[in-house]
């Protein structure tokens, strides 16, 4: 009798497993088909997902059980289709099935939140302030925020999606937010236990860009977007996937140091870009200005959008984007947006600057909370 190692034998728990994850990826591929092109009869999910007809009958049979989707009827037909064959019944998805908790702590002062539909659809929303609250006692702020919202939902949640300033591991440890007072915050397990929901954590900047790919039209050749509130952090989708960076800093473009003898810093140094961008100090610098109100304004945007200009363009130049997006109040974005363009565009070579596009967030106000609800469909349904 030969004798075999333990790892040579077949092992029926991972044989379940990968079974499993098989079944969960082969849902996520007709939910994203579905999420992405609208209703489709089984037939053509069968074709755009490469699965035969009968694992589509059987999924599409498991998600109608689940109210994920419905049947629709079929189509429109005219002409000589009208009398071929019976009509393929059309299915689709059903944003008001399952909704999510989205919750933004990156506006000044504030804990902002708001119940979703699976189409990024805001049901309830509501805001409290901070009041200077940092560490613990800005966790259980979050914590006690979170559990009111929740009781607005008139739908099974399907998750909690946070955004947070600062560096956040992907396991939702948020690693360094100085402005909330927190490092090494276990904030989606706290979350998790307290609320009895699977909770997901990720830096602000980077739910925001999530959102604009997501819901928000963002290019998929090189997607930037900067986030202007508390603080400024950046989010990049390259080749529509999100970039992280080696321990999960990517993107923390706000604390790279322009102005070396400018103002004081949060993160402890002087001159970051931050202090240029930051929402609380530019509003400060308009108001604190002289003479026409207009005036100061333009003046004031005009020098954030160069320190912005110069702190991107070797960026822009360097990943060769397409689209650079900025999320934030817009009587702030769109200004500065229209200002750099033309201030990047020439410090860049003209490949570099043809067809490079400098904008305002297509979402909004609710860019962040938008984010977080594709932060949540993404981990649990994986559609992006």
């Amino acid at each position: 009798m030969s004798w075999r190692s333990p790892t040579d034998r077949p092992h029926r728990g991972r044989t379940k497993l990968h079974r499993a994850d098989s079944r969960r990826h082969h849902r996520s591929m007709l939910l994203q088909e579905l999420f992405g092109q609208g209703p489709a009869s089984r037939a053509d999910l069968a074709r755009a997902s490469g699965l035969t007809r009968v694992t589509v009958s059987e999924l599409i049979a498991e998600l109608l059980a689940e109210g994920l989707v419905e049947e629709l009827g079929a189509p429109e037909r005219t002409g000589a289709e009208s009398r071929v064959g019976k009509p393929p019944t059309l299915v689709g998805l059903v944003p008001s099935a399952k909704h999510i908790l989205a919750i933004d702590l990156s506006v000044d002062d504030q804990v902002v939140g708001a119940v979703l539909n699976l189409a990024g659809e805001v049901i309830s929303r509501d805001a409290r302030p901070l009041e200077g609250r940092r560490g613990d006692e800005a966790v259980e702020a979050v914590r006690a925020f979170a559990a009111d919202l929740i009781t607005t939902s008139t739908a099974p949640l399907l998750g909690v999606g946070v955004a947070s300033p600062g560096v956040v591991s992907p396991d939702g440890v948020v690693v360094d937010a100085p402005n909330l007072g927190w490092s090494d915050v276990p904030l989606a397990k706290i979350l998790g236990q307290e609320l009895d929901q699977p909770v997901y954590v990720a830096n602000d900047a980077n739910i925001a860009v999530l959102g604009e790919f997501t819901f928000g039209g963002g290019a998929e050749g090189g997607l930037m977007l900067m986030r202007l509130s508390t603080g400024v952090g950046a989010g990049l989708v390259l080749g529509g996937d999100l970039l992280h960076g080696h321990g999960g800093a990517a993107g923390e473009i706000g604390h790279v140091q322009v102005d070396p003898e400018g103002d004081d810093c949060a993160c402890g140094r002087r001159g970051c870009l931050e202090t240029h961008l930051a929402v609380p100090r530019l509003r400060r610098r308009i108001a604190d200005g002289a003479g026409d109100a207009a005036g100061d304004a333009d003046a004031v945007l005009a020098e954030a959008a160069s320190y912005l200009a110069a702190a991107l363009s070797p960026v822009v130049a360097t990943l060769n984007l397409g689209e650079l997006v900025l999320s934030g109040p817009l009587d702030l974005v769109e200004p500065l947006a229209r200002i750099a363009a033309p201030l990047i565009c020439d410090r860049v070579m003209p490949v570099s600057a043809e067809h490079f596009v400098v904008r305002a967030t297509a979402l909004g106000d609710d860019g962040v909370l938008v984010g977080a609800t594709g932060l949540v469909l993404a981990a649990e349904l994986g559609v992006s």
